[in-house]
């Protein structure tokens, strides 16, 4: 089990898979935070016509389970597509950047992996934020009040940069869940890490090879992530100790 070790081309397809994942991961969690942001502020509007849609999405998303939204997004929303769309959309386009980079369109399987994951991920991450909010003083909402801001002036300015800062520890976990979600997205075709090394295995029968170099490499991102909170953590202990 232990003398045969996986050829160049399969550590490079599995290279590949880790590169998506990664890529996927880092679109999520960018979009999955300034829509949580929004989902947050509509979540503490005192309105009823903002909260309680975006009371009804939280509830709708966080309980519907992540693979059968994935399938939603890639099998079912297409069939309201017009005529050609999928076409165009499967199509190989390429926008040419400067000199030799471009800028290549993604698969739909991409696209509907991102769907599915932002749109679930912002229902979680709202939540958080939405939590940092409520840790914030009250003082400070009424001291940007006090010099003429507004409702949402106060709380775009004042109150979400320091309800991130609170929660970001929290955050982070949800980026970890992020970047481990991306496995379910080889139900729909992606070709992200879970989906290689599932490939690998497939064709070369080095069934703990395959998923040993996954599972390693999922750990060396994970490791990465929660270094940065432990960073984090520690430069805010740090500025509490001058303070």
């Amino acid at each position: 089990m232990f003398g045969h070790l996986l050829a160049p081309k399969y550590l490079y397809w599995m290279w590949q898979g880790f590169l998506t994942t990664l890529w996927l991961t880092a679109m999520v969690a960018v979009l999955a935070t300034l829509f949580g942001m929004l989902l947050a502020a509509a979540r503490s509007a005192r309105t009823r016509w903002i909260h309680a849609p975006a009371a009804a999405y939280t509830s709708l998303f966080r309980n519907t389970p992540l693979l059968v939204q994935l399938l939603f997004w890639y099998f079912g929303v297409p069939s309201f597509f017009p005529e050609g769309a999928m076409d165009w959309l499967n199509a190989d386009h390429v926008l040419s950047l400067f000199g030799p980079l471009a800028l290549r369109w993604p698969s739909f399987e991409f696209l509907a992996a991102l769907c599915g994951l932002v749109f679930y991920t912002t229902a979680y991450v709202g939540e958080e934020i939405r939590s940092g909010i409520r840790g914030v003083a009250p003082g400070q909402a009424l001291a940007g009040a006090a010099i003429g801001m507004t409702r949402w002036q106060v709380l775009r300015h004042v109150v979400l940069p320091q309800a991130i800062r609170l929660t970001l520890p929290s955050l982070l976990g949800q980026y970890m869940n992020i970047l481990k979600n991306t496995s379910l997205t080889m139900g729909i075709g992606l070709a992200e890490l879970s989906y290689a090394s599932r490939q690998v295995e497939s064709e070369t029968f080095l069934a703990f090879q395959a998923f040993g170099v996954a599972t390693l490499l999922y750990i060396a991102a994970i490791a990465v992530i929660e270094s940065a909170g432990h960073l984090h953590l520690r430069a805010r202990r740090q500025r509490q100790g001058r303070a």
